[in-house]
């Protein structure tokens, strides 16, 4: 039996005249995904998105294809579903075939109707009806329930054809990736910012991320650490770059010459300057950060106002209002958690004072700057040396980073 993977459209659907465009990305989205598991065709009509497998390998990998399209984000549903011609006696038998198994297992179903095509004879409550009667006759265990079935037969009948599935399975929900442009995801090696890299690219944002390695304070095997964050989140935000910066001597400066209350607020700046910099030379437009409000001492108020002013592009903070305990329930279900949780240090865990200030003003944090004039060379330098490291996308692992908040 033929079978095609269902992708519906969600907030896309309500687009106006650049919704082309949108949907032109999860296109190319959608074909790069399953671009390795045979001959698939991918196109549109009425808000949903079809991949078709084209010949023999294609169809047998229709169950890979439909886990890598799942966490494609723009996907509000998909169903894997049969295809068939659009008559009556085609829809019994194909319901039958495809789902007759799972119906002997359950013990209550009801079965819903969609009928887009309005040449089709039937009308949908006539279809729910008629099908659910051959269904019952077929398996006389099952009884019907409207209300709370264990098992939905759902018939769409289509343009191109009659399709029959279960129950829609929740997509990954947001924006194809790249439509609302690009930006450089702030990458430390612990448990926040690939979360926040996941949502952002969820709104849309194609990213690529930055990290500030201080060898020998920071080992290759943090470093590594990093690198493997960021191929897990390509699984879902696509190819990209991580750029490691050379942080050694700017944080040793720090180290030297910032007054220690100040320090980790005045290394912060520091970074967001660095970041800027490698940010306009590929266009971004954005920095991400995985900074949840006062959940440390530089991310209270007054201290991430310090930081947005060192400069000039708009930092984006995903996770401002969620808590510990839902970033790390977010970091589980996109696979990143146990990767974080590798004990390695990172730049942002050295140096650290006893008590920083919660409450910098800009104009100290200023004063202190300008008593530390080599600062600006060594960033400089360090922007300047940025190593480049290609991330190829991985296939999202089975399972993960479908969740509503």
């Amino acid at each position: 039996m033929k079978e095609i993977i269902l992708c519906y459209q969600g907030e896309m659907a309500l687009k106006g005249l650049n919704r082309a465009t949108f949907e032109a990305v999860l296109s190319k989205a959608l074909r790069y995904r399953v671009r390795e598991l045979g001959r698939f065709q991918v196109y549109k009509a009425q808000s949903t998105m079809y991949v078709e497998p084209r010949d023999q390998e294609a169809e047998a990998n229709v169950g890979e294809a439909y886990e890598r399209v799942r966490k494609v984000f723009g996907l509000a549903a998909l169903s894997r579903a049969a295809v068939c011609e659009k008559n009556f006696e085609a829809i019994q038998a194909a319901a039958e075939e495809y789902l007759g198994g799972a119906l002997q297992k359950a013990r209550t179903f009801k079965v819903e109707a969609k009928r887009s095509d309005k040449s089709f004879p039937m009308k949908s409550p006539e279809l729910c009806r008629e099908l659910g009667g051959f269904l019952l006759a077929k398996h006389p265990h099952l009884r019907v329930d409207v209300k709370h079935p264990e098992l939905t037969v759902m018939v769409e009948v289509r343009d191109y054809g009659a399709y029959i599935h279960g129950p829609k399975t929740p997509g990954a929900g947001g924006l194809p990736v790249g439509t609302s442009g690009r930006a450089i995801n702030m990458l430390s090696g612990g448990i926040d910012s690939p979360v926040a890299a996941w949502f952002m690219a969820r709104r849309g944002l194609a990213l690529h991320h930055i990290h500030f390695a201080s060898p020998p304070y920071t080992s290759e095997a943090a470093k590594q650490k990093v690198a493997d964050l960021a191929r897990i989140v390509s699984g879902y935000t696509g190819n990209c770059v991580l750029y490691v910066v050379p942080y050694t001597k700017p944080q040793e400066y720090n180290r030297d010459n910032a007054p220690d209350v100040l320090f980790t607020v005045l290394m912060r700046r520091s970074m967001m300057r660095i970041a800027n910099r490698v940010a306009k030379e590929i266009d971004a437009k954005a920095l991400v950060t995985g900074e949840s409000l006062a959940q440390v001492a530089s991310q209270t108020l007054m201290a991430l106002a310090c930081t947005d002013a060192a400069q000039d592009l708009p930092i984006l903070r995903p996770l401002i209002g969620l808590d510990k305990t839902e970033i790390v329930e977010a970091a589980r279900r996109i696979g990143t958690f146990e990767t974080s949780i590798l004990p390695y240090e990172d730049c942002c865990t050295i140096f650290t004072p006893p008590h920083p200030k919660t409450k910098p003003t800009l104009a100290e944090i200023e004063a202190a700057e300008a008593a530390m004039p080599g600062l600006a060379g060594l960033e400089e330098t360090a922007a300047r040396e940025v190593e480049r490291i290609r991330i190829e996308m991985e296939p999202p692992r089975r399972g993960g980073a479908l969740f509503e908040l």
